[in-house]
């Protein structure tokens, strides 16, 4: 199962402020919805609280400490991601998309297989950090630049990554 973590972060790190993002740029919406339609997607209990309502033609994985904690049918709650891995490989999970908040990303990076950033070309201030990486670990194997328009008030870039192999 590959392993890959999507997030937009700004230039200083920041993926949100009291639960929600600081941006609306179209164009991530749309990258996001093209790149995890029909797969699973795990996030920790914030994230998916801020969502409102599951995202459809996806399969929702809650990592939650409240044993409590309902999700509608089709979708699952795990204590901790390596339960919701394990659930992934019996299932033969081709893919598992990492999508927040900032405790799950730092959880999963050192296992991460892939990164699928937006780098918003803003430094913002807010409460949850997308973990720092070391640049040497990866290759980036896609860039796309958007400047700021009418519809998004950044520019940004679409920045791709695969972990290099250990040699």
């Amino acid at each position: 199962m590959k392993l890959i973590i999507i997030a937009a972060r700004a230039k200083n790190n920041i993926i949100g402020k009291e639960n929600d993002l600081l941006w609306r740029l179209p164009a991530d919406f749309k990258r996001f919805k093209s790149i995890t339609s029909g797969h699973y997607i795990l996030m920790g209990r914030k994230t998916y609280l801020s969502l409102g309502k599951p995202l459809p033609n996806r399969t929702h994985l809650v990592i939650t400490r409240d044993p409590g904690f309902e999700v509608p049918e089709g979708h699952y709650t795990f204590q901790n991601f390596e339960d919701a891995f394990r659930f992934c490989n019996k299932l033969n999970v081709d893919k598992l998309f990492i999508i927040g908040g900032g405790e799950i990303y730092k959880q999963t990076l050192p296992l991460a297989d892939e990164l699928i950033l937006t780098e918003v070309e803003a430094e913002l201030e807010g409460d949850t950090y997308f973990p720092d990486f070391d640049p040497e670990d990866w290759k980036i194997t896609f860039e796309e630049y958007h400047p700021a328009d009418e519809k998004h008030r950044y520019a940004f870039r679409f920045v791709d990554y695969e972990r290099k192999k250990a040699k």
